[in-house]
């Protein structure tokens, strides 16, 4: 008959590694992750753009809907994104879409790598690949608009 493993033992190994993440990662970061912000597609999309990260195989995906017919007037009115990674590109993808959405193109086009990992309070050097990711899928989204 198999061993049982003790209620006690699930718990620790549990608390260790929620402990473990919250010494890698910052709040912002474990917050996104844990409460992804305009997950999923945009039901007609104007614009849509995946890219996968060849190394790690980390993938984003997303989605826009614009409103304006004029380029200095089209805005991104839903922005919504998916992605099947690690802690940091869910994040990431959860934080680029707070700080686009409602933005003009030219706005859009105007944030850094910088501004994302400054909105997520830092990421470790390891997980930079992240940043890199969301930012990359966001210029093959804005292209040709």
């Amino acid at each position: 008959m198999p061993s049982r493993v003790p209620r006690g033992v699930e718990r620790i190994r549990t608390s260790r590694r929620t402990h473990y993440n919250r010494l890698v990662y910052s709040a912002e970061v474990l917050d996104h992750f844990q409460n992804p912000r305009n997950a999923g597609q945009v039901a007609s999309p104007d614009r849509a753009a995946q890219l996968e990260n060849p190394v790690c195989g980390d993938i984003l995906e997303l989605t826009l809907c614009l409103e304006g017919t004029t380029l200095e007037g089209r805005r991104i009115v839903d922005i919504r994104f998916r992605a099947k990674g690690c802690v940091p590109a869910i994040a990431c993808g959860s934080a680029l879409t707070e700080l686009i959405q409602g933005k003009t193109i030219d706005e859009a086009r105007k944030f850094s790598r910088e501004d994302l990992v400054g909105k997520l309070g830092g990421l470790p050097q390891a997980s930079t690949h992240a940043s890199h990711l969301a930012m990359d899928t966001l210029a093959a989204l804005l292209r040709g608009l």
